[in-house]
């Protein structure tokens, strides 16, 4: 599920943010997800998802 909410940023980080995401081909939007998402998990503050599937290695151990 995603939440919508409004995000002010300065004019030129938002231009910059633009020229990254087209590098990139992405949405300025889903750049910034891009990002927000890297940095979470590079602090461990990533929430971890409900009821992984198990890897193949795991499966096989079973």
């Amino acid at each position: 599920m995603k939440k919508s909410f409004a995000l002010r940023v300065d004019a030129e980080i938002f231009e910059a943010l633009e020229r990254w995401a087209a590098d990139e081909f992405r949405s300025v939007n889903g750049q910034i997800e891009w990002i927000l998402a890297t940095s979470l998990k590079k602090v461990g503050r990533m929430p971890k998802k409900a009821k992984e599937k198990p890897s193949e290695e795991e499966s096989a151990r079973a």
